[in-house]
């Protein structure tokens, strides 16, 4: 079944037990599990939620659970609203190395900048943005334009105003020397860890392949490398079992780039309930002073939506790009803008609203994200039928006694988005790339 190379690896890296373990756990069935977005839902909750078939806690992640078998994610709101994010438990250890990280640099400051350098889908970015504090900064990348469309769309339905989302290469970033503080590479891999999950991993395995994932890895961590600050952290990941990707990239870290490894841990199915995933947290050597961001008095411009959001004054920056409204933390207003002329962004910050003649038409960002003043909006309770209309961008009909106008929809009470209601009929505004299909 696996190729005779593949298997002889294992054994010559792991031993003969262990790599008989390994290949009989990899006949088995993959465990499934989520992890759940703490500004919306506690574990507990979303353990109810899932009723009989929650399966416990993922040891390493207290926001992470095991199911028992797979719903249908597609058909479930609350996915959608993102309350959670379906995640392989063994990739959610980063959580625990980005916090190591954090403990040794914030040092009683804030404003972090992190980067996710291949971020899509977008799990490792949710989960980052869960740990992370408000004034720091997320900025998520990812090289493919059709899957970084799909990183925006995920973080956007976490609902973070602190997170931007760019699509470029790992070499672009040599404008933005010596700026961030953590930057995580979940590098592209032979993706031996994906092969109880999609048996055409098994099909695309080779040596040769093994040894240009090893080079292509070695290229990307040195493009990103001077955009790391001396004095921060690295969080280099694969999901595959060789060492060459693994520790020999790690050992040529150290060698190369006069890195420090602070941790290494390797998760293998059979030991460990979750898929192959290798992960390392590294130090780049050198002193370095944070530099002290002086705040600007910069007059934000004060659009008409600004009762879309719950803010603290000052606490927020409007921007408008086009027709279109964002908003950010004040805190990052400058960092954000640095990095608009500096990458390809393509999402930062919430999208508030759209400016259509003297309308503002709400966004369906804001209805996912805690900035959202709900007090701005009538709010209408939709059954399952009707939740799942909306996602499919049905039109809704509402009965007598709902007003007209932007109505904000919810199930269960977790915000999906906003339609104009006409009294005859409603225009849905959800948005038509995240319409869902599945009757």
């Amino acid at each position: 079944m696996y190729p005779v190379e593949f298997v002889n690896s294992l054994k010559t890296h792991f031993g003969e037990e262990r790599a008989c373990r390994l290949l009989s756990a990899l006949n088995s069935e993959p465990s499934l599990s989520v992890r759940t977005n703490p500004v919306k839902i506690t574990a507990e909750e979303l353990a109810n939620h899932f009723s009989v078939n929650f399966d416990g806690v993922v040891p390493w992640c207290a926001e992470g659970l095991y199911l028992k078998s797979r719903p249908s994610f597609t058909l479930d709101p609350l996915f959608h609203a993102g309350y959670y994010y379906v995640q392989e438990a063994s990739s959610m250890y980063t959580g625990v190395l980005l916090e190591r990280a954090m403990t040794q640099l914030l040092a009683g400051r804030s404003g972090l900048r992190i980067l996710d350098l291949c971020a899509a889908p977008g799990g490792k970015s949710t989960h980052i943005l869960s740990i992370i504090g408000s004034n720091d900064l997320l900025l998520s990348n990812e090289v493919i334009r059709s899957r970084a469309s799909i990183l925006a769309d995920n973080v956007a339905k976490w609902g973070y105003p602190n997170a931007v989302v760019s699509n470029n290469d790992p070499a672009d970033f040599a404008a933005l020397d010596d700026f961030f503080d953590v930057v995580v590479v979940d590098a592209p891999c032979s993706g031996e860890g994906m092969f109880r999950k999609d048996p055409d991993a098994v099909n695309e395995w080779s040596v040769d392949n093994v040894h240009l994932c090893a080079s292509r890895q070695r290229r990307i961590v040195s493009d990103i490398w001077p955009a790391l600050r001396s004095g921060g952290f690295m969080i280099y990941s694969t999901c595959t079992f060789n060492t060459l990707e693994n520790d020999e990239n790690v050992a040529w870290m150290v060698s190369e780039l006069s890195a420090e490894l602070i941790e290494q841990r390797r998760f293998l199915p059979g030991e460990e309930r979750g898929e192959g995933f290798f992960i390392a947290l590294l130090r780049k050597n050198g002193d370095h002073s944070p530099s002290v961001k002086m705040s600007r008095n910069q007059k934000s411009q004060i659009p008409s939506c600004t009762s879309y959001i719950s803010q603290v004054d000052g606490q927020f920056a409007f921007s408008l790009k086009g027709d279109l409204w964002r908003v950010f933390p004040m805190a990052l207003a400058a960092d954000i803008r640095l990095l608009e002329s500096s990458l390809r962004v393509i999402r930062s910050g919430v999208a508030v609203a759209v400016r259509k003649g003297r309308d503002m038409v709400p966004e369906a960002d804001l209805a996912l994200s805690p900035v959202l003043n709900k007090e701005a909006f009538p709010m209408v309770e939709l059954s399952i039928e009707d939740a799942l209309k909306y996602l499919a961008k049905e039109n809704i009909v509402f009965g007598s006694g709902v007003p007209s106008g932007y109505l904000l929809v919810s199930y269960k009470g977790a915000p999906l988005g906003f339609v104009k209601n006409l009294g005859h009929r409603s225009n849905n505004l959800n948005p038509l790339s995240r319409r869902i299909r599945m009757k």
